[in-house]
């Protein structure tokens, strides 16, 4: 096995990881994959034609939204994350859909796999999380074998996820050297720039609604309960009250501004993502 991943040796590496991992395992992400994103995983896979027999990749399968319904499809498929505390709500979905996943703990940045050993390699609102771009989209491409394909659902930086991570961005800790933000990843230009001429790839972007909460005070109370990385960043201000209450105001005014429903009692957030499908060229 090879990699052009650098591998996490030094202290502030594997700090970083370590913070990262327990980032998304504080609060209940596999309840947000639920209540949030339910046909997220479903879309990239229908749109990556699976076939029974290929052999499957899924990184930052978090509790297998994707992996669950690539495996339905009769396909081998491992399911990898930096977060093994998702993998418990992840096995029982399997086992409720009556499905066998592998779950292994693997960095998207350093993946634990040889080199062309998928024929598919995805990622649904996973990937896009680790700090260096580059290494992980040149990892998506290691893993898949010449003619295999790759496959993404990336928030952007203008629907609604890339929103609520600007709102959050002045109240955050500055991040590590080398890291991008994530939402850069639903960039058309940034993912063809990472990707290089390596793969033959095609993007468009899409909409799910997020309608889980009544009114988007109560929204917001969802996202701090349940949310890493939001739980992270109201973590950080609690020892200053004046931060933290700027926070909850301009959480709640982006919430309120982007609600479209105008019916009493609920709530609306179309959160546009950008859906990439890619063809590993033959070396």
């Amino acid at each position: 096995m090879t990699s052009t991943a650098t591998a996490p040796t030094d202290a502030a590496d594997r700090a970083l990881k370590a913070r990262h991992r327990a980032l998304w395992a504080s609060g209940d992400y596999p309840a947000v994959a639920i209540d949030l994103i339910p046909t997220l995983g479903a879309t990239l896979v229908d749109a990556l034609d699976l076939r029974p027999g290929q052999r499957v990749l899924d990184v930052g399968a978090g509790s297998g939204n994707a992996s669950v319904p690539a495996a339905a499809t009769g396909a081998t498929v491992v399911a990898s994350d930096l977060t093994p505390e998702l993998f418990g709500p992840g096995r029982a979905a399997a086992a409720e859909r009556g499905v066998e996943i592998d779950w292994v703990e693997a960095d998207a940045e350093n993946l634990p796999f040889d080199d062309a050993s998928f024929d598919v390699v995805f990622s649904c609102v996973g990937a896009m999380f680790a700090p260096r771009h580059q290494a992980v989209a040149d990892e998506l491409v290691r893993v898949t074998r010449p003619g295999g394909r790759i496959g993404m659902i990336n928030w952007t930086p203008q629907g609604f996820i890339g929103q609520l991570f600007a709102t959050m961005k002045p109240y955050a800790p500055p991040p590590p050297p080398g890291a991008s933000p994530a939402p850069l990843w639903g960039d058309e230009q940034h993912v063809r720039a990472l990707f290089g001429d390596r793969v033959d790839l095609t993007v468009r972007r899409d909409t799910i609604v997020m309608d889980h909460s009544p009114t988007p005070l109560e929204f917001r109370e969802y996202w701090k309960r349940n949310y890493g990385p939001t739980i992270a960043v109201y973590a950080a201000n609690a020892a200053d009250p004046q931060r933290s209450a700027d926070l909850d105001r301009d959480f709640l005014d982006l919430l309120t501004r982007a609600n479209t429903s105008t019916t009493r009692g609920t709530t609306a957030y179309p959160a546009e993502y950008l859906l990439v499908t890619a063809t590993r060229r033959a070396a």
